[in-house]
This record gives C-alpha cells, structure tokens and sequence, in this order.
C-alpha cells in the first residue's frame, strides 16, 4: 500500500509512526499548507514526496490511499476530493461536522467501491473487544443497562498542559474556533466504545451540555469559552436496554479515562481504559448470586492502522467504518437539538 498524509498536525505523527511499522507500506506522500512543516515531516519520516496542497499530491496521484489528518471542519471536503480521485481513506475522527457530509462521504465511498474507515482509537482496546464477545456470545444474556463515561481533567490539572496560555486547549472551549465542545471532541468515542461494546445501535437520546464559568466574562484573549465541556446523556438501544452515558472536562484525578458497565439477565462486564492501562472485570455465572467480580486477561489485538491495511488488501471495507461513523454523528447532532428543544430525539437507525 502506498499512503498519502494529508496533514502534518500532531496526530499525524502517531499514523506516520504506526504505518511505517507496517510490512509492505510506504509512505508515499505527505501534505501540509506550510512548505515548511510539510519538507520536515517528510524528512523526519523518509517520505517520499512533500506537497503543499491535496491538488498537488493527486495531480502527482502514485498513491492508493490517504490517511486524512486535517482539522475536523474539512474533512469532508478533502475526502470527497480523494475519493474523486479513486483513492481508499482512513480518516481521523469525527467523520465530519455533522451527519449530512457524513452520509455524503459514506454515500460515495461506497459507490466508489473504496475502503472508507475511521479512526476511532479505542478500538484498539483489546479489553473491550473481548467484552464485546461476551455479548454476541450470550454470556451475560440479554443486555438491559448500559453506563458509560469519558473523564477528563485538564481543567482542574496541568498534567496535558496549561489550558489558560495553551492555543491547543483554548480552541476546544471556543465555538467560533470551531469547538462543538466535549460532546463534539470526544463524544463521538464514548457512544462508539458503547455501541460497539454492547453490540447495538442508540434509538432514542436526550442530551444537556453545559459550559461552567472559566474566566472572567468567560474570555481568554480571542478565545470566547462557551463550548459545551460537560454532557450528560439517557439514551435506549434497539435492543430494547437503557443507558446514561456522561462527560466531562472537570473530572478532577480522571486524567483520561473511558468507562463502560454493561448488566445483562445472566452477567455483567466493566471495562476501564486509563492513560495507565485497560482491565476488564467480569461477574458471571456462580458469581452472580455472590456479586463477585473477577479480572479477565486478554490478548493484544490488531490496531486501526493495521485493519485499515488489510482492508486495503482485501478491497473491503472492514469497521469503524464511514457508515458507522455516520450513524454516530445523527446521534451527536439530536443530542444538540435536544439540548435546544428539552425534549427527546429518535434516529430512526
């Protein structure tokens, strides 16, 4: 597989690294709008070529894929660009701003006969990929409560930085920076950790956000802080459970932390992700009339990066996919709505 990287952020680097880990592909091409930042990217990862524009790069074309790294507000239209050109992409999350481009992106990768997938991280926790067979296998029966939180603190702790000088941390609090908040920047892994976790799709939502006071006239310089950085959200699944999943920025000793509680008729499963380590607990069979909870160990399982070879290699999209990527943003953006209106959205998935 030859790879073009579109954008030379700092996720880049992590797809420059774990590509070029990978037999049999090779970095063809990166691309940055700075002539500089784009020659020391290739240079510091022996890229081939260096290009300041996406014109340019498909105009050379001796690339099969893209790894789409540019910041979330165009992602949609570098994609379809790619996709024009016949091109598979692997793209950093959200899919897109909102689940019209999505849709459109999914719609035409698909039409395109392509490989579109999305690289939504915590897909590589192999803890929760094997919580996920505990319930396609029927171990904990059939699933009627779901809990699930992303923690944060770097509000409260300057462990990641100091978000009150730090342009990188500011836009994120900052709509006219292009911030929908935390339930834009990181909602969109939490309802994937869950649905994939319980093996379902969400049904109805109902959402509140909240923006809590930051600094004076909650402004820092240019940056206006009214992004949403807590979401609280009741959520039912076409499997017929219920769920309450939750977030936020102010999670004071909660560096970066997923959780998911999944309680089904005959057991139950809690995955823990932290900046430290994973670990899945289980309570099942004789265990449940005592309420013991055992650690499971798991094996390591095949990144992003390498489904994303593979199915290349196949010439099939393998998951997360763009469709399921867009399934996830209807969800995010009724959230917002409920927000707005007070009252319940389904998605009519």
């Amino acid at each position: 597989m030859r790879l073009l990287i579109l954008g030379t952020g700092s996720m880049a680097n992590s797809h420059a690294r774990n590509f070029s880990e990978i037999e049999g592909v090779t970095l063809a091409g990166a691309v940055d709008v700075d002539p500089g930042r784009a020659e020391a990217f290739r240079a510091q990862y022996n890229i081939e070529r260096a290009f300041t524009s996406l014109e340019d790069a498909l105009a050379w074309g001796e690339f099969d894929s893209v790894a789409n790294v540019t910041p979330d507000s165009i992602h949609h239209t570098t994609t379809l660009q790619c996709i024009a050109a016949g091109k598979h992409v692997f793209c950093e999350k959200p899919l897109a701003a909102n689940y019209e481009d999505a849709t459109e992106m999914a719609d035409k990768i698909e039409a395109g006969n392509l490989v579109g997938m999305v690289n939504l991280t915590y897909r590589n926790v192999a803890q929760l990929q094997a919580a996920r067979k505990l319930v396609t296998s029927g171990q904990i029966g059939k699933v009627k409560h779901v809990e699930a939180s992303y923690l944060q603190s770097w509000l409260v702790s300057k462990m990641w930085g100091d978000w009150q000088t730090e342009s990188r941390w500011l836009w994120r609090l900052s709509k006219k920076h292009g911030s929908n908040g935390t339930l834009g920047d990181v909602g969109v892994h939490i309802l994937d950790f869950v649905v994939y976790g319980t093996d379902t799709e969400i049904d109805e939502v109902f959402c509140r956000l909240k923006a809590f006071d930051k600094a004076p006239d909650n402004r820092i310089g240019e940056y206006e802080l009214d992004a949403n950085d807590s979401f609280t959200m009741t959520v039912s699944f076409t499997n017929g459970a219920l769920g309450v999943v939750h977030s936020s920025r102010w999670a004071t000793g909660h560096v970066n932390e997923l959780r998911l509680r999944v309680y089904g008729d005959k057991g139950a499963f809690e995955v823990v992700h932290r900046h430290d380590g994973s670990k899945l607990s289980v309570c099942l069979g004789e265990d449940v009339e005592n309420a013991i909870w055992k650690e499971v160990e798991v094996e390591p399982v095949a990144t992003n990066y390498q489904r994303f070879v593979e199915a290349v290699k196949q010439g099939k999209t393998l998951e997360p996919s763009f469709r399921h990527a867009a399934r996830l943003q209807k969800a995010i953006d009724l959230a917002n709505v409920t927000e707005s209106d007070r009252r319940e959205h389904r998605l009519g998935v």
